[in-house]
């Protein structure tokens, strides 16, 4: 179920002390581990903004108590050092104002769980985080819960929980304009599917919107993998099977950029260019417009190039700081391809800024990458000049894609 409506069930954290199954295994490291994991999230519970204030007096009381406890497990056990961690930042939390001070512990212990194999306690810890930090998270640290804690349910298969927890995810990312965390968002979906056998149902059952949403997860899946070949015949299936203009368009556009990938400049402009042509939605087309003067610095078509980056900076202004992070990514990589490398300096950085400003990480790691290649990189063009007249990778299901793009314009 989506966080919002996530409530705390009979004892909070009990199932921490599940690890106490008799008499004799009450003294044991593992029982102790449990029993500090439930007092440290017990003290985090304190914190909770919808409950009454603690007085300084009681909190402090819980704090001595829970810490003397803990501090005894933190050389005990690499667990050990997470429960007590958990203790301390909810003291800091408390004498600071500050609850978002507690989400690094709980993260990492979440983490340690989620190894270990320990999904339910995992999940538990996940739940106060969400629950007891709330809309207090940063908008990147709210997007990794969610996409975390959808994983933990689809690995205990729970299907529903984990299909809205990914979806509630991936509209937090699109709202953060962090396209990296809508795609895991979307690659999870897609897995979830899988899991429980959707897509089959889909089939069986003539649901060509379910089934089309799962094609173009998969897809989505694929890519993120490095794996377009595989990617793209699941994108054009899901292509065909939309109903909805917007959705076909999209659809269409990812299978556009997955065969510039492959270094299919041709077919890449013949899918993105039909985006262009009967796109209505601001993004599908600026997402377009960006991706075929990309198309053209592949080719090394200044005309072109030049043609596409003016269509850009006519839709600049409307862009979301995501796509103007594209925007002057791919043109600084097209400078970079014509030999302007001082230009492409400039626009790289640019972009740079733009990703930084907005939390953009992914951005952020890609574009620092590249201007770090940049004062090497003429004999890397000159390479991919070579390798872009040489054949693209082709299956008969690539072929048969490619051929159907070519009569579409017709």
């Amino acid at each position: 179920m989506p966080v919002s409506r996530l409530k705390f069930e009979s004892l909070p954290h009990a199932i921490f002390l599940q690890r106490v199954s008799g008499p004799e295994s009450a003294t044991t490291l593992e029982a102790r581990l449990g029993q500090g994991a439930f007092l440290a999230l017990r003290l985090v519970d304190l914190l909770a903004p919808d409950r009454a204030p603690v007085s300084k007096d009681a909190f402090h009381y819980q704090w001595v108590a829970t810490d003397r406890f803990c501090r005894e497990l933190h050389a005990a056990a690499t667990e050990g050092a997470h429960v007590h961690g958990i203790a301390a930042s909810a003291a800091d939390s408390y004498r600071l104002g500050d609850i978002q001070l507690t989400s690094p512990a709980l993260f990492a212990y979440a983490h340690f769980l989620e190894a270990e194999l320990r999904l339910e306690e995992a999940l538990d810890v996940l739940t106060t985080l969400l629950v007891v930090v709330g809309n207090r998270l940063s908008s990147t640290d709210a997007v990794a819960a969610q996409l975390r804690f959808a994983r933990v349910h689809r690995k205990l298969n729970q299907f529903d929980e984990a299909d809205a927890a990914y979806a509630e995810a991936g509209e937090l990312a699109t709202l953060a304009g962090d396209r990296y965390s809508a795609l895991l968002s979307r690659i999870g979906r897609a897995n979830t599917l899988l899991g429980r056998g959707n897509l089959a149902d889909a089939r069986a059952a003539g649901e060509r919107d379910v089934e089309a949403r799962a094609e173009q997860g998969i897809a989505a899946a694929f890519y993120y993998m490095g794996q377009s070949a595989e990617a793209i015949p699941h994108a054009w299936h899901a292509f065909q099977l939309y109903e909805e203009d917007d959705s076909q368009l999209r659809a269409l556009g990812d299978v556009g950029t997955m065969l510039l990938s492959l270094g299919d400049a041709t077919g890449a402009e013949r899918a993105l260019a039909e985006v262009f042509r009967r796109g209505r939605a601001q993004e599908t087309v600026s997402n377009a417009v960006i991706e075929l003067m990309h198309c053209a610095s592949y080719r090394r078509d200044h005309v072109g190039f030049a043609r596409w980056r003016e269509r850009c900076e006519d839709r600049l202004a409307d862009m979301p700081p995501n796509m103007r992070a594209d925007f002057y990514l791919k043109q600084g990589i097209g400078q970079a391809r014509f030999g302007r490398y001082r230009r492409a300096d400039v626009l790289l950085k640019e972009a740079l800024a733009i990703a930084g400003g907005a939390g953009l990480h992914e951005f952020e790691f890609r574009i620092e990458r590249i201007l770090a290649g940049l004062p090497g990189c003429q004999q890397a063009i000159a390479q991919e000049t070579q390798l872009a007249t040489e054949p693209v990778v082709q299956t008969a299901e690539l072929r048969e894609v490619s051929e159907s793009l070519a009569q579409l314009g017709v």
